[in-house]
């Protein structure tokens, strides 16, 4: 059992509707994750949702770039972009958190992606590797040293998020059971190979607690 501290923090990454089954974006098993994460939500002083926030025509959409399809990549002034299905649409009901969710427990609610120009994966940067979303700096004002990640998708936003904790001087951890991952070309894999060499630890749902 790892106890949770008052210096820790859970960091809950886009539970969606477009990131769930029937989604734009589906995250194959991602409903799956809600259950466990609100049961962990109870049990930390700090608790930060992230909500994918896109405008119509976002330059990470396959639909902004005539001829391209999903899952083809493109690159763009930041460089290489996998270009994505048109998603988490701000305002839209493919937006909101899945109804399960008790979003009423966040104490901060973090949108990203909302930069027509640049997708945003992590909490913590967004993908020109230079704009930062703030979360490190209110993070440090609550005094938290270690973050726990849980959500959608655990080989892209949950990842990215993860290595970018720990870049600002988080200990990072993840909650495997409560992540599914996309798995495109391998990705879950690559993402375990960089999660390592991040020295990001892993545990489960129930070995978190009091």
């Amino acid at each position: 059992m790892i106890p949770i501290a008052p210096t820790d923090a859970l960091i809950v990454i886009d539970v969606q509707n477009d990131f769930c089954p029937g989604g734009a974006l589906a995250v194959p098993r991602g409903d799956e994750v809600v259950a466990p994460i609100n049961r962990l939500m109870g049990g930390f002083a700090t608790v930060v949702l992230t909500q994918d926030w896109h405008p119509p025509g976002h330059g990470s959409f396959a639909s902004a770039h005539p001829g391209r399809r999903p899952m083809e990549t493109a690159q763009l002034d930041y460089g290489l972009q996998v270009l994505w299905p048109d998603h988490c649409v701000q305002g839209t009901p493919g937006a909101a958190f899945h109804p399960g969710l008790d979003a009423v427990r966040a104490d901060m609610i973090l949108r990203k992606g909302a930069d027509p120009r640049v997708d945003s994966y992590s909490a913590f940067r967004e993908n020109d590797r230079r704009t930062v979303t703030g979360l490190a700096g209110y993070l440090k004002d609550r005094g938290v040293t270690r973050v726990f990640l849980a959500g959608l998708a655990f080989d892209f936003c949950v990842l990215w998020s993860a290595e970018d904790a720990r870049a600002a001087g988080f200990e990072a951890v993840v909650v495997e059971d409560a992540c599914r991952a996309l798995d495109v070309d391998g990705s879950e894999a690559e993402a375990r190979r960089r999660l390592a060499d991040a020295d990001v630890g892993f545990t489960g749902a129930d070995e978190v607690g009091p």
